[in-house]
């Protein structure tokens, strides 16, 4: 993550090696412009430069700034006033993302508001990532890291609490992601849970975590029914964050199946190799409640995080089986490739024990959500209340929900030949049914489903997220967090 800073001095003035600045489109075919930027604007008239969205022209600053070199970004509208905050984060975060390997980068809007500034600062830094723990420098090729220092360039007010909030954002889409990218030969079970041990060390959390006899013990069968064809046994992590004088609190459950081969169910071997994601909601719940612990955001959190590798080992469980859950439901496990709703639905019973104001769970869960909206939209399910707080939430990030119904007439194909329930129903509508079996096991708590599975992880990159991990969602749980803990939308 880059370091991150502010300074009030004019944007030609700010040493830097990269200053970037917003493109907006002419009006009736003229020439593009930067707002309050006239020189600039005069200079690069003959450059015939694209506006478009997230364009990117890079030039010598030529005296125009004390920097070396301009990035212009388009941002799309003729208008600065005009253009959204997600816009601005998106446009900024692909110039940052351009920039591996640049030690600092300035940005400025010259004319834009103080919201819009927040924005692309944030946009700014959710972009300077790079993923390089596994690149060599055999052959002396060392491999570029990302932007190392970003300053916004602002003398407006509540610019402190937007250079917070930018770097604890940042800090968290990080965490998701460096978790979500690492391969999954390196980050097991046992492993996430060190992690989320070491990661929580210095902040005011608690931690505890159950292994595989524990879990067998204290009836986890979806759990343990799950990891039990793999050499590496599952573990389930609790975490607590509670400060005083709490009065509202909030449970998180992230599916973390540090690897989903599909298990007896395998899937295709083409593509495969994505799944090392199939574990993006443990790490994104993890690294929201370490959000809130860093803003000190008065509700008390309690995550889970369900940890499992899906393998088809000689003890893996089989299509037929029965498992009883953590609740004493018992489930005929048809496909085993439908697995993160058994890790969930045990994590889920644990999660609503202690009668929270909402439970929030968010997971890579099916590959229908990706049908029905896209590698780009997560769908949000669950009660009235849980989904509105998700939506509200999400209008305030920029990332983009798309809240699903629980159709009633789903839940007659999920009752067990055998048992009281199948693990999957018929084929339509199957990241609904998936929510209706979660469902199952969460009774009358307020709650919302959140379906990642497909924008947590990139085969392009796009705005502030590049190929890989995307950490999309991080951002809306803490938001979520921070508005149950003011009550404005609790």
């Amino acid at each position: 993550m880059p370091t991150i800073s502010l300074t009030a001095d004019s944007p030609r003035d700010v040493t830097a090696d990269v200053l970037i600045l917003p493109l907006v489109a002419g009006a009736d075919d003229a020439p593009s412009t930067v707002p309050g930027s006239p020189e600039i604007s005069e200079v690069i008239a003959a450059l015939d430069a694209s506006a478009s969205h997230g364009e990117l022209h890079r030039l010598p600053a030529a005296g125009l700034a004390v920097a070396r070199t301009l990035l212009l970004v388009g941002v799309g509208e003729e208008n600065l006033a005009e253009v959204s905050e997600e816009d601005l984060r998106l446009a900024f975060g692909a110039a940052t993302r351009s920039l591996a390997g640049v030690d600092h980068a300035a940005l400025a809007l010259p004319t834009g508001t103080a919201a819009q500034r927040a924005a692309a600062l944030e946009g700014g830094a959710l972009g300077a990532y790079a993923f390089t723990a596994h690149k060599s420098d055999v052959g002396g090729s060392a491999p570029k890291g990302a932007l190392g220092a970003l300053t916004l360039v602002t003398d407006g007010e509540d610019a402190e609490a937007a250079l917070e909030r930018a770097t604890v954002l940042a800090d968290i889409a990080q965490i998701t992601r460096d978790l979500v990218n690492t391969p999954p030969n390196l980050l097991y079970p046992a492993e996430f849970a060190r992690r989320a041990e070491e990661l929580v060390a210095e902040l005011p959390l608690t931690v505890s975590v159950l292994d595989e006899k524990q879990l067998a013990e204290g009836g986890y069968g979806g759990i343990v029914g799950v990891g039990q064809g793999s050499t590496r046994p599952p573990r389930l992590v609790k975490l607590e964050y509670a400060p005083e004088g709490a009065e509202k609190s909030v449970a998180l459950v992230g599916k973390g199946i540090t690897f989903d081969t599909g298990g007896i169910s395998l899937k295709p071997a083409a593509g495969m190799d994505d799944m090392t994601s199939d574990m993006a909601g443990a790490a994104t719940v993890l690294a929201a409640t370490i959000g809130a612990a860093r803003l000190g955001l008065g509700v008390k959190v309690t995550t889970y995080l369900a940890l499992a590798e899906n393998m088809p080992g000689g003890g893996a469980q089989r299509p037929g089986d029965v498992v009883t859950m953590r609740n004493g439901k018992t489930v005929e496990v048809l496909n085993t490739d439908a697995e993160g709703r058994m890790v969930m639905a045990d994590a889920l019973v644990d999660a609503v024990a202690d009668s929270p104001d909402l439970v929030m769970d968010v997971a890579t869960l099916t590959g229908a959500a990706v049908v029905a909206l896209g590698t780009r939209t997560a769908g949000v399910m669950g009660t009235q209340t849980g989904r509105d707080l998700v939506m509200a939430a999400a209008g305030v990030t920029g990332e983009p929900f798309w809240p699903l119904p629980f159709p009633s007439e789903l839940r007659a194909d999920l009752t067990g030949r055998v048992a009281d329930l199948r693990n999957i129903g018929e084929r339509p509508g199957g990241a609904l049914s998936a929510g209706i079996f979660l469902a199952e096991f969460v009774g009358e708590t307020e709650w919302a489903h959140l379906d990642i599975a497909g924008p947590a992880y990139a085969s392009k990159p796009h705005g502030y997220m590049g190929k890989g991990a995307t950490g999309m969602s991080v951002r809306t749980v803490l938001q979520v967090l921070a508005d149950v803990a003011t009550g404005e939308k609790a």
